[in-house]
């Protein structure tokens, strides 16, 4: 489960072969305990939760990069190796 990005205490992740539970193209968020999956295109919570602040930080993150996600999902869903997405700044 590559680490594609880290900023503001938060980790994101997009895992390999993922795409059985949550069929639509998501990231994986993790800050402290708390762990999410969000979808790429509208940045919907899938699963899990983060604390309010956070999650909006992570959909602003999405909204910006939603083109190199979507490239990174492809990569990850055929198990090849993802692209590092800048941090929020």
């Amino acid at each position: 489960m590559p680490t594609i990005s880290m900023f503001y205490g938060i980790l994101i992740l997009m895992y390999f072969y993922d795409n059985k539970k949550h069929s639509r193209p998501h990231i994986h968020a993790e800050y402290g305990e708390y762990v999410s999956s969000i979808a790429i295109d509208d940045g919907v919570v899938l699963s899990g939760e983060l604390p309010r602040g956070k999650m909006k930080l992570v959909q602003a993150w999405i909204e910006i990069h939603r083109e190199e996600l979507l490239a990174n999902w492809k990569l990850a869903i055929a198990g090849e190796p993802v692209y590092k997405i800048d941090p929020l700044k």
